[in-house]
């Protein structure tokens, strides 16, 4: 019996179907990846999947005494309370278990009541065939694991950044071993060796997962069967990956070869019902009439909007935009030990790697004066002209339209030439004028780089732009960033998006500790 079975699931979003009479299911075996362009539901699947929305129509039937985790980026996370007492609470069961098992001891010194005893003695059990008391050993492993163990078990959760406060609610979800793990962009906050970690985790669960995710290197990698959604509809592969894309290409093709000989055919047949219809052989064309209305037509393939867009340039005759001088980054205290001593030439592409939390995003806020340095220095190019493109989703207001929210920030631009950006980018004219909170996290990564076509510079600071990005968007993005005529200084967890020899420079921050 399949641990969950979805059955003729439909879904739209304003006047767009992301799926129709979609079906498939999960076995407890699968390891299940979801896959898509930005905005075709992958996150609205998962919240039906979930219970946090309903469907349209179609069931979503999950087997009985299954328990399912979800991944909530949005949990709650309570100020005062330190990293080991939040993912304590994995146990809290337990806990309330070695409370009352404590509590029957007391009244067995009190009273003597044996029955007290053998109450405690079961709950002892329990306890132990639970690992109660290796629980610290195991919280402390999974945290290491995902780079928390780097910021002290005794740190308050409520100073956590944004990237350290996913990794504590995923280790948390990990924690609880649930039948299903159910994981929404899991690798969006972590780095290289966090991401090999997680991979050995999930490819050692017992229980069956489902994954969104756009790290297709991380996807394939852990997964043994893929649902894919495309078109307005949900379509299941078994095989890895790779065999489920070629899979997809190849039914695509087949289904376009299907769709052109039903066009030819169905035109065929209206230009002799137009010609036969009122003659002699009315009889004739009124049948294959029927036949028409009878046939079950192939919807129209519809080819999903590619970004394709380039950053603009600003002139510089400088051979060096920045050169560093034994800068050491930090707030309080240096967050590294040794110095930064790097320069960055006119068209240099330099890449800035190293664990969450280390100070990859610190050193972009030094080097565009958002932070004081502790100690030493840094010179830009008299012309150096910046752009910035910041990983955080933030804006000054979720109700705005993109289209709203580029007209605020360029005031003097004409709405034609903003939707055209936002076109290159790939979104539809319905997106643009859809609010920014009813976007997926990809399209409003789509919004910040559209942003970023009205701002020439010659050095652009890009901190984790593949963050949500699909396939298509990120060789784009790739594409964009090699074109550059200027330098380059790019912070991305993406291994796979580095691929090519078109980095000049890497910056490793973990070997300068």
């Amino acid at each position: 019996m399949s641990l969950l079975t979805v059955s003729h699931l439909s879904q739209s979003f304003i006047d767009k179907t992301l799926y129709e009479d979609a079906n498939f299911v999960l076995n407890k075996e699968d390891h299940m990846g979801v896959t898509g362009q930005n905005g075709v539901g992958k996150s609205t699947l998962i919240k039906i999947l979930t219970g946090e929305i309903l469907p349209d129509d179609g069931s979503v039937k999950w087997q009985n005494r299954i328990s399912v985790g979800y991944l909530d980026q949005y949990a709650k996370l309570t100020p005062g309370v330190t990293i080991r007492g939040f993912l304590r609470t994995a146990f809290d069961e337990l806990y309330a278990k070695e409370k009352t098992l404590n509590q029957l001891y007391e009244q067995y010194g009190e009273s003597g009541d044996d029955s007290l005893l053998e109450k405690a003695g079961k709950l002892q059990t329990q306890l132990e065939e639970n690992n109660f008391y290796d629980l610290d050993t195991e919280i402390e492993r999974v945290a290491s694991g995902l780079g928390l163990a780097d910021l002290g078990y005794d740190h308050d959760v409520a100073k956590l950044s944004g990237g350290q406060r996913s990794k504590i609610i995923l280790a948390k979800l990990l924690l609880q071993q649930p039948d299903v793990l159910v994981l929404d962009e899991p690798t969006n906050y972590l780095d290289v060796s966090h991401i090999d970690w997680l991979v050995d985790y999930l490819n050692n669960f017992t229980g069956a997962f489902i994954v969104v995710s756009h790290d297709y290197d991380f996807l394939g990698r852990i997964t043994n069967c893929i649902i894919d959604i495309d078109f307005g509809t949900i379509t299941r592969y078994t095989g890895t990956l790779k065999q489920a894309m070629r899979q997809k290409a190849a039914n695509r093709e087949t289904y376009l070869k299907a769709y052109a000989n039903q066009q030819r055919k169905i035109a065929k047949t209206e230009a002799y019902i137009r010609k036969n219809k009122a003659g002699t052989r009315a009889k004739s064309a009124k049948s294959r009439e029927k036949q028409l209305a009878r046939m079950d037509v192939l919807t129209p393939p519809k080819n999903n909007k590619k970004a394709n867009f380039e950053f603009p340039y600003a002139a510089t005759a400088s051979n060096l935009l920045l050169q560093t001088q034994d800068l050491v980054i930090g707030y309080d205290h240096a967050l590294v030990k040794s110095a930064f001593n790097f320069s960055v030439g006119g068209n240099e592409k330099v890449a800035i790697t190293g664990f969450n939390g280390i100070g990859k995003t610190t050193l972009l806020k030094t080097l565009l004066g958002q932070l004081k340095p502790i100690y030493g220095g840094y010179d830009l190019s008299v012309t150096a002209k910046l752009a910035y493109f910041k990983q955080d989703l933030t804006w000054p207001n979720n109700n705005m339209t993109p289209l709203q929210y580029l007209q605020e920030e360029f005031d003097r631009k004409k709405p034609k030439e903003l939707r055209q950006a936002l076109a290159r980018m790939g979104l539809t004219a319905q997106q643009a004028m859809s609010p920014l909170k009813e976007l997926s996290g990809g399209e409003q990564e789509k919004v910040k780089l559209a942003k970023m076509q009205f701002e020439p510079a010659n050095l652009l600071f890009l901190d984790e732009p593949t963050n949500h990005l699909d396939n298509d968007t990120k060789d784009a993005l790739r594409k964009a960033i090699v074109n550059f005529p200027g330098g380059v200084i790019i912070v991305s967890h993406e291994r796979d998006f580095f691929r090519g020899d078109w980095v000049d420079k890497t910056i490793d921050i973990e070997k300068m500790n």
